[in-house]
């Protein structure tokens, strides 16, 4: 059985490196990418299971890399969960069209939950 694949989008490096840490730890292959204008082109290489993405990512930006996800017929299956400090988490993570969200500062085992929860789906 293949491993289930996370593809992560922040600017935030420790973040990056946290996550990933803890994600391949818990059997994920995961790819990291602090730039989102190309996100077409890096899930189709990548081809995820779930997507993590931030909301101030550099050049498009978080809510519109994730509608150009969801507006992608082969891609707009894939989860999108939605990860920002913004007090109006809730109305970004529903323009972006993300299927869910968590704030920052967040939990790691709020974080770990939400993942699987999608992954075992």
């Amino acid at each position: 059985m293949s491993k289930k694949r996370i593809l992560i989008f922040d600017d935030d490096t420790i973040i990056l490196e946290v996550i990933s840490i803890i994600f391949e730890e818990s059997g994920y292959e995961v790819e990291i990418s602090e730039t989102s204008h190309d996100i077409i082109q890096k899930v189709s290489e990548f081809q995820p299971d779930l997507i993590l993405m931030d909301n101030w990512i550099p050049n498009i930006g978080g809510v519109e890399a994730t509608r150009l996800l969801k507006g992608h017929e082969e891609f707009k299956h894939i989860p999108v969960i939605y990860i920002t400090a913004n007090s109006d988490i809730t109305s970004l993570a529903e323009r972006a069209q993300a299927d869910d969200y968590i704030a920052k500062p967040f939990n790691l085992d709020d974080l770990e939950e939400k993942v699987a929860a999608y992954m075992n789906a």
